[in-house]
């Protein structure tokens, strides 16, 4: 591997590692809120252990998330010196406003954890509002980044030089507000489902009629809900990122269902993979002119195709695959709340069966898979640009060499965190059972 390719691997380890912990910690939050206002309304303490509970888990996922946060930091300029020239430049802005949101979030959240009995109930509510907006705006700030990197604004390259610069112009850059909106509802989608996960798990092995039950149960249907909603949320949100791609990155919108020649009506292939020699998608399921509606509202709309541009600007044709899966899992969770919905509320049935429970408890692996799926297609299928059309990822690259050193040094220090995180998360709830805080609560009582 060349120094280009060993960068990349190790920025994408690393982004790879880190987005679990980012993506947890904007989703998390949510929830804790939600169980803290449905404490109040429903007058029922069991929404208030799922908050102390899961604000925990959320503590410990933090400490990871900001060593791993500030690596990438720190990678990003040491690997990719040329394209954090032109960022220092131009939008500079959001790394610095981040800090203030972080800030926002870490002080709300200590008061939180540390006051939570000396607070009322609505002022608990109101802090777990400000940790909820302080993750988002730190998330949103951070993912501005990626989308000055697919469409730059703001500044013109001229022999090399950044000129005519204007920061604001570069900050709310064409698609600012769709990557914003798709970061967050994703987030939210897939700290609910993470949430699901665990109490489909538990609720899998609880005694039918015990508190424990009960207590899973309402935390499971409570998370299939707020994760059905944003997973609605975010397949709209899909369709604004499709029409950005067709206005903004044709290429990548091509790659992404494998078209090959520009043409009105275009389809929308589903599964299979992309063919350069026979410019086809094999096995794929092709729904005629779904692909023209969703780049431009219209099924006579005219789609570039790959064959418009020069071959060495392609992205990989393997983003098919990417976005295929991205788009697959969130259909199939948005329809597991659907189901989870019906069976419980409509049908009113009192438990699930077992088929149905693992299908729940792999909705929060699922959903992980699903937005790191989804990143890897954001910036993959940017390539071969770094600032598209504006910079090569080639020409940004750090020149310093022993990357392959450093690749080994940080893939083994995050196995390290990685099991460190299961170990205290594992030793911490094996030493504070469910069963406990039940009983405080019902002696409390």
């Amino acid at each position: 591997m060349d120094d280009l390719q060993l960068a990349r691997a190790l920025f994408g380890t690393t982004m790879g590692f880190h987005i679990i912990f980012a993506t947890l910690g904007v989703g998390l939050p949510l929830m804790i809120l939600t169980a803290e206002v449905l404490r109040q309304w429903k007058k029922d303490k069991d929404y208030g252990i799922m908050a102390q509970r899961w604000t925990k888990g959320f503590a410990v996922l933090l400490g990871v998330a900001i060593p791993s946060g500030t690596i990438a930091g720190v990678q990003l300029s040491l690997l990719w010196p040329g394209f954090m020239e032109v960022v220092g430049k131009v939008v500079a802005l959001p790394f610095q406003i981040e800090i203030f949101a972080f800030l926002l979030e870490a002080l709300f959240m200590s008061i939180y954890v540390y006051a939570a009995d000396r607070l009322s109930a609505s002022m608990r509510i109101l802090s777990m509002i400000f940790v909820v907006i302080g993750a988002a705006a730190s998330a949103i700030l951070i993912t501005n980044v990626h989308a000055f990197q697919g469409t730059p604004a703001g500044f013109r390259m001229e022999n090399g030089e950044v000129i005519d610069v204007d920061p604001w112009v570069g900050f709310f850059n064409p698609s600012f507000f769709v990557s914003a909106g798709h970061v967050t509802l994703s987030a939210y989608m897939t700290g609910a489902f993470t949430i699901a996960s665990i109490a489909a798990f538990k609720l899998l092995k609880s005694n039918r009629g015990s508190k424990e039950f009960l207590f899973h149960r309402k935390a499971l249907m409570m998370a299939l809900t707020v994760g059905g909603l944003f997973s609605l949320g975010t397949a709209l949100n899909g369709h604004d990122s499709a029409q950005m791609l067709h206005k903004y990155q044709p290429e990548k919108l091509a790659a992404a269902e494998g078209l090959f020649e520009t043409q009105p009506y275009a389809p929308l292939a589903i599964g299979g993979y992309t063919d350069e020699a026979t410019r086809s998608v094999k096995y794929a399921i092709e729904i005629p002119g779904l692909l023209s509606f969703l780049a431009g509202n219209r099924f006579d709309e005219v789609v570039a195709g790959l064959n418009d541009f020069p071959r060495e600007y392609w992205p990989p044709l393997y983003v098919h695959i990417l976005f295929n899966a991205m788009v697959g899992i969130g259909g199939l969770l948005l329809a597991l709340s659907i189901i989870g919905f019906v069976w419980r509320h409509l049908l009113r049935r009192e438990t699930f069966p077992r088929w149905l429970m693992w299908l729940f408890i792999v909705t929060g692996p699922l959903a992980m898979i699903g937005i790191e799926c989804g990143w890897i297609f954001a910036c993959t299928g940017r390539q071969p640009w770094v600032l598209y059309r504006t910079l090569l990822t080639a020409d940004s690259v750090t020149q310093a060499g022993n990357i392959g050193f450093l690749f080994v040094l940080f893939v083994g220090i995050y196995i390290l965190l990685g099991l460190a995180t299961v170990f205290v998360l594992r030793h911490y709830f094996k030493r504070h059972p469910l069963v406990k805080d039940l009983e405080k609560v019902s002696l409390g009582s």
